[in-house]
């Protein structure tokens, strides 16, 4: 999804890695800290209350070690393919009751044909019949939001974070179910595969000041990966940059426009990672050294990120095509054109799968972060999900425990029966074994390959991928070494709402920064932009954060 203005926006960013009344009135939407009413009134939780409307955490037992222990964090790795005769089950027998769910899920690609082989499975072993409704991907928040005002709402619903806009926050206090008399607390163990994950996945889907969402969990940090050719670096006996100073005369060293080699894509996003430019929004607050609040826009390190990436693109180490903000960057990464990249983890194994049969001496890696001196990185936390999905309030509470099977079951840790069903299908129709790892079939490409269930509800993050052990060993390696920087921003795990007339002063800054990098505005530029945005409200959202901050550390 392009940007209409030039780069790839925050947006299409996260989506490649996958009502008014609160708003209008000033009153925020808060996990954690709030909810809706600005004092302490309904809506808003004390630490203690957000204690006891959290699920309790009770780890899988299960036979299935990970061949790479979780360290500093990181995600638990497996590079082997796992018989079935090894695995287990962690819902030996169908727990629905023959009921019928309808769910609205996102969908990037073509959607499989109802009743197919794939989701009968799935719903044999669940006890229960999907009518999907999945939506284009792409589009999927002019959709969520028409459904949101109609009187038709789907049984369950999924809500990614980037979706969180207008009148949808509202709509979720609104129209779906508080799981808390289900899941707070012990609640929770009658759901063994939800007690296992990660509390901090589960106080990021508080909602208006109840629990609301099924989440799919994420790690703290691995938004933005700073991905080389690690086949190319090794031919010429380069070393990746470990510093802003080596980085920049590295990428003139090594681009020859001539041989159509550049040394690097878009590097704004890298660059904020370096500088440790805070979060985007509501994140995006640190204390000043008076105490008062401190927005990302208004920080040095926030400008200083955005002219080095400028001195790179006057430099001509851009691919040009990533300076029109045309193309795809991971196929001109793939062709060598350019060396290094930016994008989600998600693009690991995708850009490394899609280059084996073809290219099998290509290796994709990924460099550590740094800060700009090369010392230490300051890396700042997301938040535990930011995908979700919620369960129509109006379900009687025999098929509201009918729905939480069917996140049970979807919540199924690597390791057992059900994942293995959820991720491949079954055997001999979406997938064979050969020479002891897995090879999808046509069918399973069409049925299993387009996710619906994984949208339910997901596991702990795990990463598995026994046809390319040598991306879980980079890719788990990278996450240890990164993940001791990461620290936790003011309001994480908080959901927000800022107040309507406040909500989108800051929506011009992606284009302004796109601009700025590429030389077509200047640093003054931006500067007097961040001046506008302080007179035109900003300082008012400071204030009403800081009220928000106030009364969470008062207890409120």
């Amino acid at each position: 999804m392009p940007n209409s203005r030039s780069a790839p926006s925050r947006r299409s960013f996260l989506a490649s890695t996958a009502v008014a009344t609160a708003a209008v009135s000033g009153m925020p939407l808060l996990s954690a800290c709030g909810g809706e009413g600005s004092g302490g009134g309904e809506g808003r939780v004390s630490e203690g209350e957000l204690n006891s409307i959290l699920p309790t955490y009770q780890a899988a037992d299960l036979s299935v070690q990970p061949d790479i222990a979780s360290e500093n964090g990181s995600s638990p790795g497996y590079t082997r393919w796992i018989p079935e005769s090894e695995l287990d089950a962690s819902v030996p027998r169908p727990r629905g009751s023959g009921g019928e769910f309808t769910a609205m899920t996102p969908l990037w690609g073509t959607p499989p044909q109802d009743g197919n082989p794939f989701w009968a499975a799935m719903d044999e072993a669940i006890g229960v019949r999907m009518r999907w409704q999945t939506q284009d991907g792409n589009t999927y928040g002019e959709k969520l939001g028409a459904t949101l005002a109609g009187s038709e709402i789907p049984d369950l619903v999924c809500i990614p974070d980037w979706e969180l806009q207008g009148q949808i926050p509202q709509g979720v206090s609104s129209r779906f179910l508080d799981l808390g008399p289900y899941l707070s607390g012990d609640r929770v163990l009658d759901y063994p595969n939800l007690a296992a994950i990660p509390t901090s996945a589960w106080q990021a889907s508080v909602f208006g000041g109840s629990l609301r969402g099924l989440p799919m969990p994420q790690r703290s940090t691995g938004d933005v990966v700073p991905y080389y050719r690690e086949d190319l670096f090794e031919a010429n006996g380069w070393e990746p940059p470990t510093s802003a100073d080596e980085f920049f005369s590295f990428c003139q060293d090594v681009t020859s426009a001539r041989n159509r080699v550049w040394a690097c894509e878009d590097p704004k996003w890298l660059a904020q990672k370096m500088y440790g430019v805070l979060p985007a929004k509501p994140l995006y607050w640190r204390r000043g050294d008076n105490g008062k609040l401190v927005n990302r826009f208004e920080t040095e390190e926030y400008v200083e990120s955005l002219e080095w990436a400028r001195r790179l693109y006057e430099a001509e180490v851009v691919h040009p095509d990533s300076v029109a903000a045309t193309g795809d960057s991971a196929v001109r990464f793939s062709a060598g054109e350019s060396l290094m990249y930016m994008q989600g983890e998600g693009n690991w194994y995708g850009t490394a799968a899609e280059q084996a049969a073809s290219n099998p001496d290509f290796r994709i890696n990924a460099f550590d972060y740094f800060a700009p001196d090369g010392g230490d990185p300051t890396l700042w936390a997301r938040n535990g999900a930011s995908i979700w999905t919620f369960i129509n309030k109006n379900l009687s509470e025999d098929r509201v425990r009918e729905a939480l099977e069917i996140a049970n079951f979807t919540a199924a840790p690597y390791g057992t029966v059900e994942q293995r069903l959820k991720q491949y299908g079954i055997e001999g129709t979406h997938y064979t074994v050969e020479n002891g790892l897995p090879v999808r079939t046509d069918q399973g490409n069409i049925e299993v390959v387009p996710e619906t269930y994984p949208f339910i509800c997901s596991p702990e993050s795990f990463v598995s991928y026994p046809d390319l052990p040598y991306v879980v060993e980079a890719m788990t390696g990278w996450q240890q070494r990164n993940m001791p920087f990461v620290q936790d921003p003011i309001f994480l795990g908080r959901q927000i709402q800022e107040p309507a007339r406040l909500a989108n002063l800051s929506d011009h800054f992606e284009d302004l920064e796109d601009d700025v990098v590429r030389g077509r505005q200047s640093i003054r530029d931006l500067q007097n932009a961040v001046d506008d945005w302080r007179s035109s409200g900003g300082d008012e959202l400071r204030d009403w954060y800081q009220r928000l901050l106030d009364e969470e550390e008062g207890g409120a």
